[in-house]
């Protein structure tokens, strides 16, 4: 196996952009008040970013990717209806 440096300086970039957003992140929200607006719209972040990345791989790709993306969205969808019984009955 070989290490391209592209490949590498491009993993690592990722790595430092994504380590300095947080820590300005938290570094930022110190200095601002955050309404029930506001923190609405910063939950929805998360899954944004997610079908961001996601809904390439799974439309663009070719039919073997999207029945994978497929059969993943339909068992994380049942792990959730899962947690969500198991909460009502089991507590």
């Amino acid at each position: 196996m070989t290490l391209d440096p592209h490949t590498f300086l491009a993993i690592a970039a990722m790595a430092v952009a994504t380590v300095l957003t947080r820590l300005g992140g938290l570094v930022l929200i110190r200095f601002v008040t955050i309404g029930p607006k506001q923190k609405r719209a910063l939950e929805a972040i998360p899954p944004a970013v997610l079908m961001a990345v996601i809904a390439p791989t799974a439309l663009v790709t070719g039919p073997a990717e999207t029945l994978a993306a497929l059969a993943t969205a339909l068992v994380a969808t049942a792990g959730v209806i899962v947690v969500a019984v198991a909460r009502v009955f089991v507590g």
